[in-house]
């Protein structure tokens, strides 16, 4: 039976800013013929509520949290805890839906549910001010340190263009499974940052990113041979300018929204054209996406995959 989740109009208030999110709009840009199916979808788009509502009602339609993670699994969170900013400034992934992944996971019978970031500013400041240290414990998890080199691992990337190689962080290489969950944002680099620029806090030497093709060596360490079993993507509140970490609530759209998909290429793309809502960008501009599309992780052909969408 075909599923259509027909979203309304909504006015979205920025923390400073008087933007608005078509729904409408967005409806379309994703693509208004899902396919008929009965298998659970390709992307998850929730829209309207609040985080934990958003993260709980797309792990529901994508089958339950026991389809990702099995008993005795060993599990990594890796959100983006980059920056010294408080919640309310989304210059990194929610506290809250970083909270309720651990207790998920702990509830499916996850072994270890492990959390860390290779910061941007300090990272004893980014844990603190992000409220994701705090959030962690709480629920049962283990935060860990990724500010020095000892903890990252040299692995190859065969697969890379211009990468052929990157130090990955331990706790990503003794996992089990992982989980993807950035913050959608934009950037003054790659223009756009979500699942596949969050790969950059898995690694040690992304110097060597910017030193070369940057948005070529993000779609090479996407290549890595251990993929997230999901990508989940904070689309709560997310910063619309002056990226990644925005200079002033002015910055910040509440969106209300989260996606969810196994494929790190749509994930993107259905964020990109949501982001586009708030601020127009092409996959051209942020080509990273495209570069990920022509190395095989996954697709910006959203036409052809069935995009569930959710309105709380």
């Amino acid at each position: 039976m075909k599923r259509r989740d027909f979203l309304k109009k909504s006015a979205v208030a920025g923390a400073g800013a008087a933007l608005t999110l078509n729904f409408d709009g967005l409806q379309a840009a994703l693509n208004s013929n899902a396919m008929v199916v009965q298998a659970a979808p390709h992307i998850v788009a929730v829209m309207g509520g609040e985080p934990v509502q958003l993260l709980n009602r797309a792990l529901e339609e994508l089958g339950g949290i026991g389809v990702f993670v099995k008993k005795g699994q060993k599990v990594v969170i890796k959100p983006n805890i980059g920056w010294d900013r408080v919640p309310e400034r989304a210059g990194n992934t929610n506290p809250l839906i970083v909270s309720e992944l651990v207790k998920k996971c702990l509830a499916a019978g996850a072994s270890k549910v492990t959390v860390f970031d290779n910061t941007c500013d300090t990272m004893e400041k980014c844990y603190a001010a992000s409220g994701i240290a705090d959030a962690v414990k709480a629920a049962g998890g283990v935060i860990v340190p990724g500010n020095e080199e000892k903890y990252y691992k040299e692995v190859e990337l065969p697969q890379g263009v211009t990468l052929k190689k990157a130090k990955i962080h331990e706790a990503l290489l003794d996992a089990d499974v992982w989980f993807n969950v950035p913050v959608l944002k934009h950037h003054g680099g790659t223009k756009f940052t979500c699942a596949m620029k969050n790969y950059m806090g898995i690694v040690w030497d992304r110097r060597a990113f910017h030193s070369n093709d940057l948005q070529q060596c993000i779609a090479d360490v996407c290549t890595w041979s251990k993929k997230p079993v999901l990508n989940i993507v904070d689309a709560y509140r997310i910063v619309h300018q002056n990226g990644p970490q925005g200079r002033s609530e002015a910055d910040v759209t509440t969106v209300k929204s989260l996606i969810a998909s196994t494929d790190i290429v749509a994930a993107d793309t259905a964020a990109l054209r949501m982001y586009n809502q708030v601020k127009p960008l092409t996959l051209e501009e942020a080509s990273h996406i495209g570069k990920g599309e022509a190395l095989k992780l996954g697709t910006t052909k959203l036409d052809n995959l069935d995009i569930r969408r959710i309105q709380l």
